[in-house]
């Protein structure tokens, strides 16, 4: 209500200032129906918005002046001296009022009648007052807001954008130079400045989304009085702000779940009263930022959907087979909500039912960036969550490389980045279409030289590969010659030529000014001849079978300030950042770095000297903490194909290996968690223990600690049984034999009563390991 009230004042404000000259103008020549019409506009407008916003003095001043113009229109009277006093008095009253809603004080003190009375034909002999506000001595509240079109902000935009480009060219070219204090100063300054604007003209494109929610309640209105059902909405997070574009781009799909939950999910009275619950259902929408992306809830109290009864649907439908049917799990069957053609409703109706919806709204966001997840629980309920990205105009992106054409792929649809020559990697060509194998698991694999029709002087086992997966579906592997760095692009629509193609989601300039074309992952999918939609189930139903672990062996080469080789594994890495050397400083006790708005602990910065004035960092993440870690330069992506050569004290590297034919220091992530977030012995034999492979965080972090304490370590698929079972949630190792459990919890200072322990307590994690060893052998 106050972005309405706010409009409202602005747009009288713009009226307020042409009239005074359009009112006397019109007194000389009353013949001149368009300054009449100009002036009768500007009160109807007053007297229809203060009917809405309750402003019942402003409404009878405004429909008293309203009427007496009426009559000049009508020709029913003659405009004369008398009766343009009484107007500009009346619009000076209505500007002492707007500018009492601008700042929120009373209206000022008094009543109106005298100038309802002047307005009224025959009203000469009385007297007109003058404007309080002046007689006050009081100057009127200047504008807090004026209006743009959006085409200015665009190009107001797009002209920060070329200048953030020109400050990144210009910082290379410095880069390659000889330094001048006072040229970097006055860069630095620059680049401050630049830095400052570009979030100014950001934050004029958001938007409450709170404009989005408001014609909600109206819609479930009118949907459950045409069902026959009663329904309350309840919306929260209205105060969030998202790309203006971004709310256009989602209130169809957003609608539709709507919809979807009115008519499917939430039950009659009848049948709600049946099952025990209250008549009166519950649509729950509310939205909240969580980093750089908006997540939007739709939840209800209804039946929720029947995953067994979706199943008979796609069976009976034609799109699903009995063998795959009998191996999903119950998050694939809820997914087959997404499938083209399928509707769980009994009959066709004006609302829903006609098989076409879930899977254009999950089409429809993922195309912006965005992910649309289900949950249910059948009998209580359903929650959709619609995750966005706060702008399309800022997109986290990979540049790569054909031959010396560059091109940008969307980081949210990247899943991983491999080399085609890997040990873990074999490609193959089956019916003349190219085949990926990575770590057991089967994938279409294009080459984007192929698909574009570039030459590439590189060959096939040379390249390297990036899963992707477009649109919510499952995975393919594009075939690059180069990857290059990760950026935060600025994106463009491309000319409608290049649009047709179908590969291209949108343009962005490099730092040197070329242009680089943004892919779109499922357009690009389908051009190379994947289909997603065929290969999704039957892939993830053979990856559940043979698939045994997600451990990633996929490391990033790198050289440490002191000049030693390093690696560490590819997933922990979140980001490269590059920094000015004074956003590091002791604090606290230990070496931090700023890093936007965030501080973290740093490591890896020993040998960093005075002299360095810019520095890169890795940003290593667990999914909960981030570090950061400095580095000279990267090598390459590799693989770990040689056996790893334990150090002999626990440190920030835990081993050596061969990587790429020379030897590597291998970084202990979990060594560098737990020493800068606050938390050696090796048992003597080996000992099996039990590491579920969905979780990332165990596989990734603590399975490189539990082999280089002696474990064979396993997974839930093994048939060996376990001397230990690591999870991170209790009911994980309820149902386990085994002859230890240990569960790990993130929260470092909540109860311990329960035999858990805080997963960065190294030394406590160590001893575990070390006592459930002594136990004995698994095999």
């Amino acid at each position: 209500m106050d972005d309405l009230i706010a409009d409202f004042v602005a747009e009288c404000r713009e009226m307020l200032e042409a009239l005074g000259g359009e009112i006397v103008a019109w007194e000389a020549q009353p013949d001149d129906r368009a300054r009449l019409d100009s002036i009768f506009r500007f009160v109807h407008t007053v007297k229809g918005n203060c009917g809405f916003f309750e402003f019942p003095r402003l409404e009878a001043l405004s429909h008293a002046a309203e009427d007496a113009l009426a009559d000049c229109r009508a020709g029913r009277r003659t405009p004369d001296g008398q009766l343009v006093s009484a107007v500009l008095a009346v619009i000076d009253r209505i500007g002492e009022m707007v500018a009492a809603i601008d700042a929120g004080e009373d209206f000022p003190a008094g009543d109106d009648s005298s100038l309802i009375l002047a307005l009224e034909p025959g009203a000469e002999g009385i007297s007109v007052p003058t404007a309080v506000a002046l007689a006050d001595g009081k100057a009127s509240a200047a504008p807090r807001t004026i209006r743009l079109s959006v085409e200015l902000l665009d190009r107001v935009m797009s002209g920060v954008s070329d200048m953030v480009l020109a400050r990144n060219e210009l910082a290379r070219r410095l880069r390659e130079t000889e330094n001048d204090v006072t040229v970097d100063g006055a860069f630095e300054r620059l680049s401050g400045i630049i830095a400052e604007m570009r979030d100014a003209i950001t934050r004029t494109r958001m938007q409450r989304i709170e404009n989005l929610f408001v014609a909600l309640p109206r819609l479930v209105r009118d949907l459950s009085g045409e069902l026959g059902k009663q329904i309350m909405v309840d919306i929260d997070g209205g105060d969030v702000e998202l790309d203006r574009e971004m709310i256009e781009m989602i209130r169809d799909p957003l609608t539709h779940i709507i919809r979807n939950a009115v008519d499917h999910g939430i039950e009659s009275p009848a049948d709600r009263l049946k099952s025990g619950k209250r008549e009166i259902g519950l649509l729950t929408v509310s939205a909240r930022q969580s980093g750089n992306q908006i997540l939007i809830d739709i939840t209800d109290d209804g039946k929720g959907i029947d995953g067994k009864k979706l199943v008979e649907k796609a069976l009976s439908a034609g799109t699903l087979e009995a063998v795959e049917a009998a191996k999903m799990t119950p998050r694939e069957r809820l997914a087959l909500i997404f499938e083209a053609g399928l509707s769980t409703a009994e009959e066709v109706t004006s609302i829903s039912g006609r098989g076409v919806g879930m899977d254009v709204v999950r089409s429809n966001v993922e195309r912006i960036g965005g992910i649309v997840e289900v949950d249910s629980n059948p009998g209580h309920g359903t929650r959709m969550t619609l995750r966005v990205p706060l702008t399309l105009t800022i997109i986290p992106a990979l540049t790569v490389s054909i031959g010396n054409q560059h091109f940008a792929i969307p980081r949210a649809a990247i899943e991983e980045i491999v080399r085609a020559n890997g040990s873990s990697v074999t490609l193959d060509s089956i019916g003349g279409a190219g085949v990926a194998t990575i770590r057991g698991r089967r994938m279409p694999e294009i080459s984007l030289a192929d698909v574009l029709g570039l030459a590439s002087d590189i060959p096939d086992e040379e390249r390297t590969l990036v899963v992707l997966r477009p649109a919510g579906g499952d995975l393919y592997a594009l075939a690059v010659d180069r990857i290059h760095d990760h950026e935060e692009l600025v994106v463009k629509p491309a000319a409608p030529a290049v649009m047709a193609t179908g590969l291209y989601a949108g343009t962005t300039l490099a730092d040197d000014g070329s242009p680089i074309l943004l892919f779109d992952p499922a357009g690009l999918a389908e051009v190379g001849g994947v289909k997603l939609e065929v290969q999704e189930r039957v892939s993830r139903i053979a990856e559940a079978t043979a698939t045994k672990t997600i451990r990633d062996d996929n490391v990033l080469l790198f050289n440490g300030l002191d000049g030693n080789r390093r690696a560490i594994r590819l997933a922990l890495v979140d980001r490269i950042e590059e920094v000015p050397r004074a956003s590091i400083r002791e604090a606290a006790g230990q070496l931090r770095i700023q890093l936007g708005n965030l501080i973290l602990p740093l490591a890896g910065a020993d040998a960093l000297g005075p002299d360095d004035d810019k520095v890169r960092v890795f940003r290593l993440s667990d999914g909960q903490h981030e570090i950061g870690y400095v580095f000279r330069d990267v090598i390459d992506l590799m693989t770990i194909d040689h056996e790893i050569i334990a150090a002999e004290h626990h440190g920030a590297v835990s081993g050596v290996s061969l990587i790429g034919g020379e030897p590597a220091e291998l970084v202990d992530a979990h060594w560098l968690f737990a020493h800068h977030l606050g938390a050696g012995m090796v048992p003597a034999h080996q000992s099996v223990c039990r590491i579920p492979s969905h979780d990332p965080w165990l596989q990734n972090m603590l399975r490189p600690i539990v082999e280089a304490a002696g474990y064979l370590v396993i997974d839930e698929h093994d048939e060996l049984i376990p001397d230990l079972v690591i999870a991170t949630e209790q009911s994980a190792v309820d149902k386990v034999h085994a002859k230890r459990t240990l569960v790990l919890r993130a929260d470092k200072d909540s109860a311990t009563d329960d035999g858990s322990i805080y997963r960065y307590d190294r030394v406590g994690l160590l001893s575990a390991l070390k006592s459930a060893s002594a136990g004995g052998k698994g095999r």
